[in-house]
């Protein structure tokens, strides 16, 4: 995508160590930012890059942290989620992740436009999810402009 962004938010993640990883996903995939509720961020060896000196980390509320005029995306196994494979991404998208060990509240489902899940046999962890989907929104993007 030669404009637009994406943009990663994490509800109640389960481990300090899965958002290193996410950080670390963010960065080698140049996310605009992450956003997080119910957790505080503590610098990770997962973190490898150090990307929270470079990538704006919120805490908060995650409805109050969509960026304007960014599609709200929530990645889980979901009945009315679409597979990532069929999925073409918004130019500029808010992907929402739950925790490992839970759902993303429906207050938050409610309100994403587009609701998206990786076609796998078991579940994955957060990070490795995180960097699926960006790296998925990467390549499609690439194949777009080729």
């Amino acid at each position: 995508m030669s404009r637009g962004y994406a943009a990663v938010g994490l509800y109640s993640p389960k481990t300090e160590a899965n958002l290193g990883g996410v950080m670390r996903a963010c960065g080698c995939y140049e996310a605009a930012m992450v956003a997080i509720e119910g957790h505080r961020y503590r610098r990770m060896v997962t973190d490898t890059q150090a990307a929270y000196r470079h990538i704006p980390l919120l805490h908060g509320d995650l409805l109050d942290m969509v960026p304007f005029d960014c599609v709200p995306v929530a990645v889980e196994l979901r009945d009315d989620a679409v597979s990532l494979v069929e999925y073409t991404h918004p130019r500029s998208a808010f992907y929402i992740f739950g925790p490992e060990d839970g759902d993303i509240p429906e207050r938050i489902a409610a309100k994403c436009r587009d609701r998206v899940y990786v076609p796998t046999n078991f579940c994955m962890n957060l990070a490795a999810t995180v960097n699926v989907v960006l790296y998925d929104r990467l390549q499609k993007s690439l194949r777009k402009a080729a």
